[in-house]
C-alpha cells in the first residue's frame, strides 16, 4: 500500500515523485512504461536524435491521415523512458508569454496567472546566468544559455533586428518578444532531463519506489473513489494500491487513453467498446492542440554548419571532447538562437516562434542534409484549430487514434504563409548575405499564395507540442476534465498533472511550463500553503505595461504608457 501511485515518470511524473516524497512520512510508487536512460545517448545533447523513433524509449505514435494536408500521417514521438519527453526532445527551455496564463484563467483555470505560477518557475530552475525576480537560481533543473561559438547564430539575431523586430536578452524574463540566444536545460554540457534533475538525487529515499517496464492498463475504483492501479510487467498483472491519491502523469495521450480505458469519458464512446462508464466525461480526449512549424532552408556559401558532422573523424573528435570534458559541439542541441515575433501589430503578444539551426537537417533531424546550408524552424504560436484523440478499442496495448485536425481553421493557412514571408524577410538581411546562398526550401518558384499553400500542406510537421486533451477549467463547463488543482471532476481520489490539462496552448516549447505545473500541483496535493505570487513587468508591443494592462489588450484595448 502506498500513499500516492504516480503513472508516468516524464517531464511531471519525475518532478511529483521527487516532491512529494520529501515527506519522509509519505510513501511513493511511481510507474514508467519504459526502461532508464542512463545510457549516454540521452545526456549528450547533440545526440538528441539519436533516440526519436526507437521503440524501446520512445512511444513512436503517428496522427490519422490529415486531409487538409495532403493525407500524411504525421509522427509525434513521446518519450517512454524515465524522464519521458524531457529526456528526448531538443532542450529548449521556453515558457510562454505571461498573457497565456492570464488567458488560462479567464478559460477557467483560477489559480494559474502569471504572478501565482512565475515564483514556481523560479523554484525549478537553476540558471547559468544568475537568479533575479524572473528567473530561478537554486532549482532541480539545470537551465543554460547558449554559447556555442557559430558566427551564424550573431548573424541571425542581427538579422532579425535588422528587419525590423526587437532583440531580447532574456526570452523568459521581462520580454519574451524579439531575437536572441535560446536557453537550453542543460548543465555541465549533459541533457538535464527531470529524471537526472529531480528522480535520481532521490532515489534512495526509502519511502520512494520506481518501477520500469511497468505498463498501466487501468485505474481501479470503488465506487466513485480511485483505490490503485492494474499494471503489467514481466508479463504479469500487478496491483499497486494508493490510500490517497492516484496521480495520471502520462501525458496529452496516454493520460486520456488511461482515463478512458478506466471508465472516465464520454459514455457514448465508451459503452460501444464495452468499458463500464465510472463518470462521463466528454471532454476527455478532445481540445486536442499542437504546434505546426515550417522548415526554412537556405544555401550556406561558409562552410560553418553542422555539415561537418558528417565528417567521420570530426564526429569522433565531437564525440571524444564530450566523453572527456563534456564541452563543444557534443554539448549542445544547437538550437540557441530563436526569435519571437507578432505578425500584426495588433496583436499583444508573439504569435510566431523561429528556432534557428546552423544546419539543414532531414527526416526529423536523422540526416544532416547534403548541403552546408542552414535553417529557420518557424511554427505559428495558437492556432484555433481543435483536435480529438479516441480510443480504438478497450485493449491498453493499442494506441489511440490521434486525429489533430490540422488546417481546420481557416487562419492556418494565411498564419503559416506569414511565417514563410517573415523568414525570408530576415534571411535577406545584410547580417546575413556572407552566408545566405539560394533557397533550397521552399525554393524561389514558391511564391503565390497558391504555391506557398501547396509547400504548408506537403511539408509542415509537428513541433511535438501536444496539449489539452484533459482540460482544466470550471466544474461546471461540460468540456472541463479536472478542476484548477487537477482533480478528475466526478471522481475522488484521481488527478492529472502533465500537458493534458492545459486550458490552451502557450506561446512556446511546452517542457518548461509542464514542469512548473508539476511543482506547483505537487505543493496543492501535499496540502502546502502556495508560493507568493509575484508581480513583475511584462514587455509586449514595444510596451512595458503591468499584467492587468496587457490583459485589456488581449481583450482588445490597447494600453499607452
Amino acid at each position: 500500500m502506498y500513499d500516492y501511485v504516480v503513472v508516468g515518470a516524464g517531464s511531471s511524473g519525475c518532478v511529483l515523485a521527487a516532491r512529494l516524497s520529501g515527506d519522509p512520512d509519505v510513501n511513493v510508487l511511481l510507474l514508467e512504461a519504459g526502461g532508464s536512460d542512463r545510457h549516454w545517448s540521452f545526456r549528450m545533447p547533440a545526440a538528441l536524435t539519436m533516440n526519436l523513433g526507437k521503440q524501446h524509449c520512445d512511444w513512436c505514435y503517428h496522427t490519422t491521415p490529415q486531409p487538409r494536408m495532403n493525407h500524411r500521417r504525421l509522427f509525434w514521438p513521446r518519450g517512454k523512458v524515465l524522464g519521458g519527453s524531457s529526456s528526448l526532445n531538443a532542450m529548449a527551455y521556453v515558457r510562454g508569454h505571461p498573457l497565456d496564463y492570464e488567458r488560462w484563467v479567464t478559460e477557467g483555470a483560477s489559480g494559474w496567472s502569471y504572478p501565482e505560477v512565475l515564483p514556481y518557475f523560479r523554484r525549478a530552475e537553476s540558471w547559468d546566468s544568475g537568479s533575479n525576480e524572473y528567473r530561478g537560481g537554486s532549482g532541480p533543473l539545470q537551465v543554460h544559455r547558449g554559447n556555442i561559438d557559430n558566427p551564424l547564430f550573431e548573424a541571425f539575431i542581427q538579422a532579425g533586428e535588422e528587419a525590423g523586430f526587437p532583440v531580447t536578452e532574456d526570452m523568459n524574463g521581462y520580454q519574451q518578444e524579439g531575437f536572441g540566444r535560446m536557453d537550453l536545460t542543460t548543465g555541465g554540457g549533459e541533457r538535464s532531463s527531470t529524471s537526472r534533475a529531480y528522480l535520481y538525487p532521490v532515489m534512495d529515499r526509502p519511502n520512494l519506489t520506481v518501477m520500469t517496464g511497468a505498463m498501466v492498463s487501468s485505474v481501479l475504483f470503488h465506487k466513485q473513489q480511485a483505490t490503485g492501479v492494474e499494471y503489467v510487467q514481466a508479463g504479469k498483472k500487478q496491483i499497486a494500491r494508493a490510500e490517497r491519491e492516484v496521480i495520471l502523469a502520462g501525458g496529452a495521450i496516454n493520460s486520456p487513453q488511461l482515463l478512458m480505458l478506466s471508465g472516465i469519458g464520454s459514455a457514448e464512446q465508451l459503452r460501444p467498446l464495452g468499458i463500464p462508464v465510472i463518470t462521463d466525461l466528454p471532454g476527455v480526449g478532445r481540445n486536442l492542440q499542437d504546434h505546426l512549424e515550417l522548415y526554412i532552408q537556405q544555401e550556406c556559401k561558409q562552410p560553418v554548419t553542422l555539415k561537418k558532422v558528417a565528417n567521420p573523424m570530426m564526429k569522433l573528435g565531437i564525440g571524444l571532447k564530450w566523453f572527456a570534458c563534456h564541452s563543444g559541439w557534443g554539448s549542445s542541441s544547437h538550437l540557441e538562437a530563436g526569435g519571437f515575433v507578432c505578425s500584426r501589430p495588433d496583436i499583444p503578444h508573439p504569435d510566431i516562434q523561429f528556432h534557428f539551426l546552423p544546419g539543414m537537417i532531414t527526416n526529423h533531424g536523422r540526416s544532416v542534409g547534403e548541403h552546408h546550408a542552414f535553417q529557420v524552424h518557424a511554427g505559428t504560436m495558437r492556432s484555433k484549430s481543435r483536435g480529438v484523440l479516441q480510443l480504438q478499442s478497450s485493449d491498453f496495448m493499442q494506441p489511440p487514434m490521434i486525429e489533430p485536425r490540422y488546417l481546420s481553421d481557416s487562419d492556418d493557412l494565411p498564419e503559416l504563409r506569414r511565417c514563410i514571408e517573415i523568414s525570408r524577410e530576415v534571411m535577406s538581411q545584410p547580417a546575413l548575405s556572407p552566408f545566405a546562398g539560394k533557397e533550397l526550401l521552399p525554393g524561389g518558384q514558391c511564391q503565390t499564395v497558391a504555391a506557398m499553400n501547396d509547400f504548408i500542406r506537403q511539408y509542415a510537421e509537428s513541433a511535438y507540442h501536444p496539449c489539452g486533451t484533459c482540460r482544466m477549467g470550471k466544474t461546471e463547463d461540460r468540456d472541463t476534465v479536472v478542476d484548477p488543482q487537477g482533480r478528475v471532476v466526478g471522481v475522488e481520489c484521481l488527478r492529472v498533472v502533465d500537458a493534458s490539462i492545459m486550458p490552451s496552448i502557450i506561446s512556446g516549447n511546452l517542457n518548461a511550463t509542464v514542469i512548473m505545473m508539476a511543482e506547483r500541483c505537487s505543493d496543492l496535493i501535499a496540502g502546502k500553503a502556495l508560493l507568493p505570487a509575484s508581480e513583475v513587468p511584462s514587455y509586449y508591443q514595444n510596451s512595458c505595461q503591468t499584467l492587468s494592462e496587457p490583459l485589456q489588450a488581449e481583450a482588445g484595448v490597447r494600453t499607452e504608457t
